[in-house]
C-alpha cells in the first residue's frame, strides 16, 4: 500500500470531470434541467460506484416513547427517548433508540439538528439517566463510558438558541465492523437476508444504511408537534460527515447539510490524493462502500465523478464544509475546493458558493450558500464548529 502523501508539489496534474455535462453530452445551463436530467444521473453514479442504494421503507414503522423528562438540561429542555421499530410482513424487525431534546419554552415549532453518534446516546449528554445505546454485532455496548463526548453535541447551548437536537448511535443502524457479514446485523437484513455477502456488497453499504437511518429519524420527528421539520439540519463528523452529505444528497427534506472533517470520499477532492486515499479507505473500511469502489484504488484520475459533485447534489440548499488545521489526513484544502467547485451548480439557482482562492484564515467563517471554515485543532467536532453551524441555522430559521 502506498504511503499517504502530504506534499502539494507531488499532486499529479488532473482535470476535473464536468459536473454539468450529461452522459449524452448535453451541457446543463438551467436549474430545471439540472434537477430533472443531470442530478439523477450523478446520484445514480454515486450509488453504483461508491455508496450503493438506500433501502426502501419497511412494511411497518412504529414509534414508542420510552421516556419523557420535562426539566432536562437544567430545566431548559424537554427530553424524549423514542424507540423506532421497522418491521416486515415476514416477521423480521429492527429497532434503534433516538435521543431528542426540544427547547422547553418554545412558542412555536422549532428547527432541529439531526446527527448520528459514535459511542451511544449516553455518551453525548451530561445527563446520567439516558439509556445506554450503541450495540456491536455481538450485542455488547460499543462504549460503556458516559458523557465523554458532550462537547461534540452542545445540546444545552443549541436549546438555548432555539434549536432541537436528535441523535441515534450509528452502530444500532449498521454496526461499524468490516467483517463481510456485518450487514446481517443491520437494517439491511430486513430486505436482503437471502443474498450472499458478496452479492450484498455490490449494492449495499454501511454509509447508505446510516443515511437511511437519518431519514427515518426525520420521519419520526415529523410527528412531533414542537418540531418544524421543514427546517431540519443534518450534521456528521468524519465517516458520519460522509454520511450526512450522502443523506442530504438523497433526502431533500434536509434544508442544511453539515460535513465536519469528512475527508476522503466526503468533501475532499479525490484526485488530489492528499492524506487518505481510495486505496487506504477501501482497505481498512470496505464495508462503508460498495465493492466496486475498491477498483479505483490508485486510479483516482479514472473516477467517473468527483466529490464536488456530491456537494452539488445538495444545491440549492445550505451546506457547510468544516475542516481542522491539524487534520491533514482529511485534506482541508481539498475539502475547501469541493465547495468552490460546486459553484457551477449553485449558480443555476441564483446562489453563490465561494472562490477557490478565498480560503479563510484559521477559525474564520466563510458563509454563503456553501459555507466553509477551518478551525484550530485536530480531527474532531467542537464548540468552534458549532458556532458556525448555529450561524447558518439562524438563516434556516427565517
Amino acid at each position: 500500500m502506498k504511503e499517504a502523501n502530504y506534499d502539494e508539489s507531488l499532486i499529479v496534474e488532473f482535470t476535473l470531470p464536468d459536473v454539468l455535462e450529461c452522459l449524452n453530452g448535453k451541457k446543463i445551463d438551467n436549474a430545471f434541467d439540472w434537477v430533472h436530467l443531470r442530478r439523477p444521473e450523478i446520484l445514480d453514479i454515486f450509488k453504483k460506484e461508491i455508496f450503493g442504494y438506500l433501502p426502501h421503507r419497511t412494511d411497518k414503522t412504529e414509534y414508542e416513547v420510552l421516556s419523557v423528562k420535562e426539566d432536562a438540561l437544567n430545566n431548559t429542555a424537554i427530553r424524549k427517548e423514542i424507540r423506532l421499530t421497522f418491521s416486515m410482513n415476514n416477521g423480521k424487525s429492527h429497532s434503534f433508540v433516538m435521543l431528542l431534546y426540544i427547547p422547553k419554552n418554545a412558542k412555536k415549532p422549532v428547527p432541529v439538528y439531526l446527527g448520528l453518534n459514535f459511542k451511544g446516546n449516553h455518551n453525548c449528554t451530561a445527563e446520567q439517566d439516558v439509556l445506554m445505546t450503541g450495540r456491536k454485532s455481538d450485542g455488547s455496548l460499543a462504549d460503556e463510558e458516559r458523557s465523554s463526548q458532550t462537547y461534540r453535541w452542545q445540546f444545552e447551548e443549541s436549546v438555548k438558541r432555539g434549536f432541537a437536537s436528535a441523535t441515534v448511535c450509528y452502530h444500532d443502524i449498521h454496526p461499524d465492523e468490516k467483517e463481510a457479514d456485518s450487514w446481517r446485523k443491520s437494517i439491511y437484513n430486513l430486505f436482503f437476508s437471502a443474498e450472499s455477502d458478496e452479492e450484498f456488497h455490490t449494492h449495499g453499504s454501511a454509509i447508505s444504511a446510516w443515511a437511511w437511518g437519518l431519514s427515518r429519524m426525520l420521519d419520526c420527528l415529523e410527528a412531533e408537534p414542537l418540531i418544524d421539520c421543514s427546517k431540519a439540519m443534518v450534521h456528521g463528523h468524519s465517516r458520519l460527515g460522509k454520511t450526512s452529505l450522502w443523506a442530504g444528497a438523497n433526502d431533500p427534506r434536509f434544508k442544511f447539510v453539515v460535513s465536519n472533517d469528512s475527508g476522503c470520499t466526503g468533501a475532499a477532492v479525490s484526485r488530489r490524493c492528499i492524506g487518505e486515499t481510495v486505496e487506504i479507505i477501501t482497505h481498512y473500511f470496505p464495508h462503508w462502500f460498495v465493492s466496486s469502489y475498491k477498483n479505483y484504488a490508485n486510479r483516482e484520475l479514472e473516477l467517473p465523478l468527483e466529490q464536488h459533485w456530491l456537494i452539488s447534489l445538495i444545491a440549492p440548499r445550505y451546506c457547510c464544509i468544516a475542516s481542522a488545521a491539524e487534520d491533514t489526513w482529511a485534506d482541508p484544502k481539498g475539502e475547501f475546493l469541493s465547495g468552490a467547485y460546486a459553484n457551477d451548480v449553485y449558480k443555476l439557482f441564483g446562489a453563490e458558493t465561494y472562490a477557490p482562492d478565498a480560503m479563510p484564515g484559521i477559525d474564520e467563517f466563510l458563509t454563503s450558500a456553501v459555507s466553509y471554515h477551518i478551525r484550530t485543532g485536530k480531527h474532531d467536532q467542537n464548540l468552534i464548529d458549532w458556532q458556525h453551524y448555529w450561524l447558518i441555522g439562524e438563516k434556516v430559521k427565517m
